[in-house]
Order: C-alpha cells, then structure tokens, then sequence
C-alpha cells in the first residue's frame, strides 16, 4: 500500500484523452491472439496508472500488456 499527493477520497489524478477508448490487447507481444476492452484509467499526472477493463471482465495495467487503439 502506499499514498499518492492526489488521490484521496475527493480528489483523483487528471485523466488523459485515452480514457474511455476502445483498445486489443495481447500479451508478450502475440498479436495473433488480441482481446477488447476498454481504457478506464489514463492518468496525466501522479502516479501516471493506466488500466484496461478487458471485455472478460478482468482489469489489467498496461504495464502487463501491449494494446493499440480502435480507430
């Protein structure tokens, strides 16, 4: 566990223009095998998390995953 300046009860990192987007994702870089989901954290600011809700229902960072944007 830790405490972020910015993250409190009230208050919440600015989140960036990826949130809400659709992306594929895949694993150790096999883009023969992608998954949907879509971005419901994009932090422009400390401490800069950004997650994915992938469409099975599991919540990944994207710091465990490659993913591209759906145009």
């Amino acid at each position: 566990m830790g405490c972020i300046k910015n993250v409190e009860m009230d208050l919440f990192p600015k989140q960036g223009s990826s949130l809400n987007k659709r992306v594929n994702v895949c694993f150790y870089y096999d883009t023969t095998k992608t998954i949907g989901g879509i971005i419901v954290r994009d932090d422009i600011e400390e401490p800069y998390v950004e997650i994915i809700k992938l469409d099975d229902g599991r919540y990944v960072l994207t710091t465990e995953c490659q993913y591209t944007i759906v145009s």
